[in-house]
């Protein structure tokens, strides 16, 4: 590869991260705390690349007014087009695909460990949860502090094997770790809705349907079931 053509590239590509830091399409891929590394790494990038630029233009004028020739960096440009539609379309967050090809994970084994020490859910009659501290609590609290009590969960609907699910992906750091949780819905409000639409719903758990055997796949009697916009972070942590 020619020296044009990775100074372009590497402005491209800092260019690009800085993109999807500022406009928020970074959360596709790494948690929020990422942000600033993307913005200064990309950053960094894009300041190297104009240097070396500027570096290579000033040396070829100078190499031009010494034997009268110079180099084009036309054809960089022209092969770095389709470089730079990949780099500057963001492909969509990971969703029902990856629920299906993955086995749904059981809560960490500090939950497990530590069964007892959930604290009482919130006064309210609506109590908002994460999909992930819902299956954690069904899978591993003895106590039953969610028995008689509505949630409202916030998920993607996932149809497999003759059930619908809502399903939300756990990342530790990245996309490339995301694992993930899910609740068997009952009932067949959700059944018409196609695979990966985002979802609100308020219910009840079923008490004892998250065990080892299903992968701590909880069911949930819903009360209501209402479309959302997709978040724009769409994973838990």
């Amino acid at each position: 590869m020619k020296r044009e053509t990775q100074n372009i590239l590497l402005i491209l590509l800092g260019g690009a991260l800085v993109k999807i830091a500022v406009n928020g399409d970074y959360l596709r891929y790494v948690k929020p705390a990422q942000q600033p590394w993307i913005i200064a790494g990309g950053a960094v990038m894009v300041l190297l690349g104009a240097v070396a630029i500027v570096r290579d233009l000033v040396a070829s004028r100078a190499s031009h007014d010494h034997d009268g020739h110079s180099h084009s960096v036309r054809p960089a440009w022209l092969l770095l087009v389709p470089v730079l539609a990949v780099f500057l379309v963001a492909p969509p967050a990971l969703g029902a695909d990856s629920v299906v090809r993955t086995e749904a994970r059981a809560p960490s084994t500090a939950a497990a460990a530590n069964a007892a020490a959930f604290p009482p859910l919130p006064a309210g009659n609506v109590v908002p949860l994460t999909v992930n501290e819902f299956v954690s609590r069904a899978g591993w609290d003895s106590a039953g502090t969610l028995n008689g009590r509505t949630v409202s969960l916030t998920g993607f609907v996932v149809h497999t094997d003759g059930s619908t699910l809502l399903a939300r992906l756990v990342i530790s750091c990245c996309a490339a770790d995301a694992f993930p949780v899910t609740v068997r819905l009952r009932g067949g409000e959700a059944d018409h809705l196609a695979s990966d639409a985002w979802i609100q719903v308020t219910g009840e758990v079923v008490p004892g349907t998250a065990t080892k055997d299903n992968n701590y796949t909880p069911d949930f009697t819903p009360a209501s079931v209402t479309s959302v916009p997709t978040p724009k972070d769409p994973y838990e942590y």
